[in-house]
């Protein structure tokens, strides 16, 4: 027995260390790494524990030998890592998901970049690849509903530019953020190509943006451009093609529902009826100047990495024509970077970037389209058209003659270039100093000339007869203008960075920066009453017609430096405890010498909880929790004109002196010597915050900004210059959060689940010397006083519509009011209604906004729908106040008060009331909307597919943007709000945003 327990215990021992020793054997294991749906290049991928480790190539794939029983760690910049048990797998195919605030990503924090896990401020920010996939001509129309607490209000206008708002409006003057490029101070961006775009870092409270002094009150757009990824040679090409089409067009009457309105107005005012006999057209005036148009984007890119260089070309074209005929813009850019590493401690390198735009803007006009009446017929061959009837005759004309007659008749061209080089040196191991010289010239020119006006058809009214009429007033006129721009920008900084003891890491920056631009404009025009100019744009030069005849011209120019020291702190201590500090002596050749230079700064702290050892041992669904807390003081310099501390003239009166005529000048304001630029000073409050196994993530932040001394013109008597100077104080409080969740079901469908909101409350807290002093805009719908918000609505409330004589008697009315009025609310109490009885009506910029975006992966599918809208505005439906002439009607009048109970809301057909055109919530309209902003499927095909045609990577997708808005605006779209500050919200002929289909494809070689 014994011996066989042996035997026994002897096998069981040698098979235990056959398994093991067989076990313990290694495999080599293959596979991809993706991220739901593309590849993803550069993973590292490591066995636990060892330095046994690789990286994923550029198509995603690996191969590793490890042993059977190990566990491999995938790690990659912007995803979350991911740890795999081998179990003597030989195929492991990997994805990985993304973080939106990544701990390891580098942001942009002015004159330098910081890991988002060390900042203490709001930086939020967006990755070139998905400004990439929009079929957009501007890199920030595509910014919409992104980022919270940012403001996009886009135009469909062939190559137009959004207005941006970050945190409000903090400024009576200006409200446009600042655009660094890369490091240059940029005015726009239109220069850019959008898939030249590595990343766009926002940079959103008063401690972030302080380092740049006078010029980031209004928020930083940091904008970093391509360069050539690291060991790899690379072409690729992106192109999206597509259609924009006009949706939801202002609802008029046709020719029908207008004879029956117009009738029944002329009754109302007791005119004899419009003889409509020799009238028999039904025209949609807005289907004629409305079309489909195409929007196209090429980006075309070679990049290379050697032993000491990197290289990278850009070429991009893109082409958008306009909803409205005529409109079109093109754009052509070449962009060169190239990178020198001159030993592992010095460098060089350049970026040069040359652009070439063609605009030719609407020659239609929108609201001639929504007045004109529809009775009329468009034309009867290419040079003769029907005028307008009787009523509209010298107000309105016909829509289509000037579209047809401006088309084309002008060529409006531009060209600049873009450049900067740069030298590094690493010194004494832990210095870096850098010097950066940037330049940037710009040049546009027009030129055009008018042609002959076509004839016009009368048509015959009441029995007289029809005729057919020519402007006998017509000139022929050539125009030319040119205007020049330079800018000229250097920065030198010397940074320090040093890890103490593996707990302390310091990083310590000081630089001076100075900019310096210039502008000059010149302009003029001549014209000839007898000679014809041909239809030829070789002849349109100035000297075409002679020397002698009418001549207009004018001119301008500007010139402004800046200049300024500054530094930077950041300590982090074990990774737990941060701080920011930056200072900033800054000054500006917009003020007067004793009041250039102000002194700025910030100081930033934070608290990374999840990494105090209490935290780690009872908390772990979260994975990184961040307290953070800041302050900073800036200055605002933009917007105000150049030299408005000195007395400028301007033109007055004429004075008649014997048989001369002599043209006065006096002052154009009254100066103030002491004028200075606006002080902003904000604090922020933020968590930020990632959990359950990083796939939750959230950034939440609550601010107060207050400007100081608003650069205001204070009128001082009546029918005299004003007084500018500094009034006031403005004040944005305000709420900020993102959220997002990124998670995998089963094997192969990953999806992102992410979504922002903000509310911003605007408040002058108080302007000028009185209470009663106000700003008044757009002929005072609008006004800034003290206790309400920049540019609010100002007017009549309306309460209903007096339904008769009796209502009348009971009711708070003006002395004229008749039945079928609009009835307004007696506001004071007083028992009558006058202009006492205005009041506040609302804002025109939304309080709330808000963003979410649902994407999905399947293998090689990917699937992306966003939503975007704001709330709490008010729209001014402007178009609808004109009473100059009979104008055609939208549909609301249809159901205009005819008798009593017929309407509370309408008031009476009948245009000589001047009381129902008083400006009052009649004529507001809800801003909210809710806009289905993209929706987008696409299909990635597999490397091992395109291998034989030498193809790394192809993408093809279907988008559409802006096919369904959910509004109870009634105009061509709810963002109105584009316009002054003092007197926005107006829709007044505001340009469509069309919904745009296309089609797209990415392909790297």
């Amino acid at each position: 027995m014994k011996k066989i327990f042996t035997k026994f215990s002897v096998l069981t021992t040698l098979c235990l260390l056959l398994l093991n020793v067989a076990y313990a054997q290694n495999v080599t294991v293959k596979g991809k790494v993706t991220d739901g749906k593309l590849p993803i290049p550069g993973v590292g991928v490591t066995v636990k524990g060892t330095t046994n480790a690789t990286v994923t190539n550029p198509d995603g794939d690996y191969s590793l030998s490890v042993p059977a029983n190990s566990i491999l760690v995938f790690s990659s910049i912007g995803f979350s890592a991911r740890e795999i048990e081998v179990k003597n797998q030989t195929t492991i195919n990997v994805s990985m998901a993304t973080s939106t605030q990544d701990l390891e990503q580098v942001v942009v924090v002015g004159y330098g970049t910081q890991k988002r896990k060390d900042v203490t401020g709001a930086i939020s920010s967006v990755s070139g690849e998905d400004l990439a996939k929009m079929p957009a001509v501007s890199p920030l129309a595509s910014l919409q509903g992104k980022v919270a607490g940012l403001t996009v209000v886009n135009s469909g206008g062939a190559g137009s530019q959004p207005v941006i708002r970050i945190r409000g409006i903090a400024s009576t003057n200006n409200a446009t953020p600042l655009y660094v490029v890369d490091g240059f101070i940029q005015d726009n961006i239109d220069y850019l190509n959008p898939a030249d775009i590595e990343s766009i870092d926002l940079l959103r409270d008063a401690s972030s943006s302080a380092i740049y002094g006078l010029r980031g009150a209004n928020g930083v757009i940091a904008i970093t451009t391509k360069r050539a990824a690291k060991g790899q040679t690379r072409i690729n090409f992106t192109s999206n093609v597509g259609i924009q089409k006009v949706i939801d067009r202002i609802d008029v009457t046709d020719a029908e529902g207008f004879k029956k309105l117009y009738s029944t107005q002329l009754a109302n005012i007791g005119a004899a009826p419009f003889d409509f006999s020799n009238y028999n057209g039904n025209t949609d005036w807005q289907d004629l100047i409305l079309q489909t148009a195409i929007i196209n984007t090429n980006s075309l890119t070679f990049s290379n990495t050697g032993e000491k260089t990197s290289t990278l070309i850009n070429l991009a074209y893109n082409n958008q024509e306009g909803v409205l005929k005529y409109n079109q813009y093109q754009k052509f850019i070449l962009r060169l970077s190239e990178e020198i590493r001159v030993t592992d401690k010095f460098k060089v390198g350049a970026d040069i970037t040359g652009f070439h735009d063609i605009n030719q803007g609407a020659t239609a006009g929108l609201n001639n389209a929504i007045w004109a009446a529809p009775i009329v017929p468009v034309q009867t061959d290419a040079y003769t058209y029907y005028a307008m009837p009787s009523f509209q005759r010298a107000q309105v004309g016909n829509p289509i003659a000037p579209m047809e007659r401006n088309r084309n008749n002008s060529i409006n061209k531009g060209l600049s270039f873009n450049g900067s080089v740069f030298a590094e040196l690493k010194f004494l191991k832990n210095f870096t100093a850098r010097s950066t010289f940037y330049a940037r010239y710009g040049y546009d020119y027009s030129r055009g000339f008018t042609r002959p006006p076509f004839s016009f058809i009368n048509v015959g009214e009441n029995g007289g007869p029809t005729t057919t009429v020519i402007d006998n007033q017509f000139r022929s006129t050539v125009s030319q203008g040119q205007s020049e721009s330079h800018r000229y920008q250097q920065d030198h900084t010397v940074t320090y960075e040093k890890t103490i003891a593996n707990d302390h890491r310091v990083t310590a920056m000081v630089g001076f920066t100075s900019l310096r631009f210039a502008g000059s404009n010149i302009s003029g025009s001549r014209t000839d009453s007898t000679l014809v100019v041909p239809d030829n744009p070789d002849l349109w030069y100035l000297g075409v017609i002679n020397a002698n005849n009418i001549l207009t011209n004018g001119g301008g120019g500007n010139e402004q430096t800046n200049a300024g020291v500054f530094g930077r702190l950041s300590y982090t201590y074990k990774d737990r405890y941060l701080f920011n500090g930056t200072i900033r002596r800054d000054g500006s050749s917009r003020f007067a010498p004793q009041n250039r230079w102000g002194t700025f700064g910030s100081v930033g702290l934070g608290w990374v909880a999840s990494e105090e050892d209490f935290f780690k041992d009872n908390i772990k669904a979260i994975n990184f929790l961040k307290l953070r807390a800041s302050f900073g003081r800036l200055g605002n310099s933009n917007g105000v004109a150049d030299n408005r501390y000195q007395v400028l003239l301007a033109n007055g009166r004429d004075a008649i002196f014997g048989e001369n005529i002599f043209t006065a000048v006096g002052p154009e304001f009254f100066p103030d010597p002491n004028l200075r630029f606006e002080i902003i000073q904000g604090v922020d409050v933020g968590l930020d915050i990632r959990a359950f196994d990083s796939r939750y993530n959230a950034e939440i932040n609550l601010y107060t900004k207050k400007t100081d001394g608003l650069l205001t013109s204070y009128p001082i008597q009546a029918g005299q210059p004003a007084f500018f100077t500094n009034l006031g104080e403005v004040n944005n409080k305000g709420i900020e959060v993102s959220m997002g969740w990124t998670d995998k079901i089963g094997k192969d469908l990953t999806f992102n689940v992410s979504g922002n909101f903000s509310y911003n409350k605007n408040r002058v807290i108080s302007i000028g010397n009185t209470i009663d002093f106000q700003i008044i805009g757009n002929g005072g719908v609008n006004l800034t006083n003290t206790g309400q918000s920049i540019g609010y609505f100002y007017g009549y409330r309306q309460t209903g519509i007096y339904q008769s004589t009796a209502d009348l008697d009971k009711t708070p009315k003006f002395s004229n009011s008749l039945p079928g009025d609009i009835s307004y609310e007696d506001t004071n109490g007083d028992g009558i209604i006058s202009p006492l009885d205005r009041t506040y009506l609302g804002t025109p910029f939304p309080p709330y906004s808000y963003g979410m975006s649902l994407s999905l992966g399947y293998k090689g599918f990917d699937a992306l729908i966003e939503g975007q809208g704001v709330a709490g505005n008010q729209i001014y439906t402007q178009r609808r106040t004109q009473n100059f002439a009979t104008l055609n009607y939208e549909a609301n009048r249809l159901n205009a008060w005819t008798a009593p109970g017929t309407s509370n809301v309408e008031p009476i057909l009948d245009n000589t009331r001047g009381n129902n055109y008083l400006f009052s919530s009649h004529y507001l309209e809800p801003g909210d909307y809710f806009r289905l902003r993209t929706v987008q499927l696409g299909y990635t095909f597999g490397a091992n597919m395109l291998a034989k045609a030498g193809i790394q990577k192809l993408r093809l997708y279907l988008s559409g943007q802006n096919i369904q808005t959910w509004s109870q605006a009634t105009g061509y779209t709810p963002e109105a709000q584009i316009g002054s500050i003092l007197g926005g919200g107006a829709d007044n002929g505001v340009y469509p945003i069309p919904a745009v289909y296309s089609f797209g494809l990415n392909v790297t070689f």
